[in-house]
């Protein structure tokens, strides 16, 4: 057989051997990189915290009410009421700083008719001549650090301004914490680690052995009543206690070797 030949045997076989060696190597890798995907878990740790408020914040409202012709007079009775409103506020301890004033609201009532109009909203809409009278509303807002000074004012307020003849109402009284940021810092570092002991026991508990972090994600921060059960895909953040419990989530996977 001429060299030619050989030749023409030759190549093919050494085309075909590179070949498989590149189809075994990509291959290997391809069952590699599989396995190292499929020797992965992911496990979700939790931190809990019980905390104080140390911020409180309450809305409050007074009211007037006057005839079509009272206008003024209900606008000067309002501002009386104010005025009696923050005197009280400050004799229980309350800073001018610590109080907002909103405006005054003011809307007409109208005369019982049958044949009312309306406006593109589907307002009822108030003639002059048929103004049966005003209504005046104004919102005084209290926030401080002191949560027990404002909790008691809440408490005090109705029947001590009522008694003396405003139409006083209290509205929401929400607490909250003011150093939330850096608490949930700590509090995630805490549930990563807790993730850890959760994987490491699994894996070991397989016959592996815990490997790298490969990714971490934070969860969503529930803030409850103590004691509660309550949850929420998006998180929550409950303002009616003083004391509440702060949890953490953190989702974290790891390489099993």
């Amino acid at each position: 057989m001429g060299e030619n030949n050989k030749d023409f045997l030759v190549r093919p076989a050494v085309i075909l051997g590179i070949s498989i060696i590149i189809g075994v190597f990509l291959w290997s890798s391809y069952f590699y990189k599989t396995r190292s995907i499929e020797n992965a878990i992911t496990v979700t740790g939790s931190s809990e915290r019980m905390i104080s408020s140390d911020t409180a914040r309450w809305s409050s409202n007074f009211s007037r009410s006057v005839g079509a012709g009272g206008l003024n007079a209900g606008s000067a009775d309002m501002k009386k009421d104010l005025e009696a409103v923050i005197s009280y506020f400050k004799s229980q301890g309350v800073l001018d700083s610590e109080i907002t004033v909103q405006p005054v609201f003011v809307s007409s009532t109208c005369e019982e008719t049958n044949n009312y109009m309306y406006d593109k909203f589907g307002g009822r809409l108030c003639s002059a001549d048929r103004i049966s009278g005003y209504s005046f509303q104004q919102s005084v807002v209290v926030q401080s650090t002191d949560v027990a000074k404002i909790t008691k004012l809440a408490q005090d307020s109705v029947n001590y301004l009522t008694n003396r003849g405003i139409v006083f109402s209290s509205q929401n009284l929400d607490y909250f914490y003011s150093k939330l940021s850096d608490l949930k810092i700590e509090m995630l570092a805490e549930a990563t680690v807790n993730a850890r002991e959760r994987a490491k026991n699994i894996a070991e508990s397989s016959g592996g052995k815990l490997g790298v972090l490969k990714s971490a994600s934070q969860g969503v921060f529930q803030i409850t009543q103590p004691n509660s059960i309550e949850v929420s895909d998006y998180g929550m953040y409950d303002t009616s206690t003083i004391e509440k419990k702060i949890t953490a989530v953190a989702r974290v996977s790891f390489l099993v070797k």
